[in-house]
């Protein structure tokens, strides 16, 4: 999840008239969208990442995790796009332990775990009680990795675009949320998969997450629960962003 989206939808899609029925032809997008050079950078180099341990209710110690997760991904993702010469920066980051608080694109929405700010580059991770409840399983690497892949979607031009939301019909918006949203979740698996042998982790504990977005909600605004699992695992077994070019992508993949 990112934000401004959450404005956009309840913004800018209630103000878009809705006209005509959908296009035969399949709609076309930006060519930093669909070629960004991000996807010819092959495998993440990085292999290693050390998680701290961290124990159910421990806050602290979540917080600790996250922290040292977030210096695996600015290690892996700093490396990548050095590779096609795309500047780094690293991302803000930040936890609260309710929702509601105050973020640079308002206040933090109920429902989400974690949002990516495009107006000053930060995420901000709720660690509540239900996530606190099972911290030693992959959801915590998962959400962060995911709202780091909006930050490298901001960092390639990507977002500019998609944010640009004038002259789109409800639909296109919607399509495009989506788009958004499983390439990020894309990119998490393939940093995921990418460090997979460091973690000295079971098999069944990424087979669990998986399996766990398989039986979720379908969102209009982040596909069906299937393609989010897809993607997931998609980007796992490629540990490369070229996997998750979701502009590229049949509408049932993204749908």
């Amino acid at each position: 999840m990112r934000t401004p989206f959450l404005a956009l939808i309840s913004g800018a899609l209630a103000s878009v008239l809705f006209t005509g029925v959908a296009h035969a032809a399949p709609p076309s997008y930006s060519p930093v969208l669909t070629k960004n050079p991000v996807y010819k950078t092959g495998a993440l180099e990085l292999k290693e990442c050390d998680e701290q341990p961290v124990q159910s209710g421990d806050l602290d110690g979540a917080r600790v995790y996250l922290e040292f997760l977030m210096d695996c991904l600015n290690d892996s993702w700093s490396r990548q796009l050095a590779k096609k010469n795309i500047p780094f920066s690293k991302p803000g980051f930040e936890v609260i332990a309710k929702p509601g608080a105050r973020t640079s694109c308002g206040r933090f929405p109920q429902g989400a775990q974690a949002i990516y700010c495009t107006k000053n580059r930060k995420i901000t991770f709720l660690l509540d009680e239900a996530i606190l409840a099972e911290p030693f399983e992959l959801f915590l690497m998962e959400v962060l990795a995911h709202e780091y892949g909006h930050h490298i979607q901001q960092l390639t031009g990507m977002l500019r675009i998609v944010d640009n939301v004038k002259g789109k019909s409800k639909a296109r918006l919607y399509d495009e949320s989506r788009r958004v949203e499983l390439q990020a979740e894309c990119l998490s698996g393939a940093f995921i998969g990418s460090v997979w042998h460091s973690l000295g982790r079971r098999e069944f504990d990424f087979r669990y997450i998986v399996k766990v977005a398989e039986n979720g909600y379908d969102f209009r605004s982040h596909g069906k629960a299937k393609n989010i699992a897809w993607w997931l695992k998609r980007g796992f077994d490629a540990e490369s962003p070229s996997a998750c070019n979701t502009w590229a992508a049949p509408k049932s993949r993204v749908s």
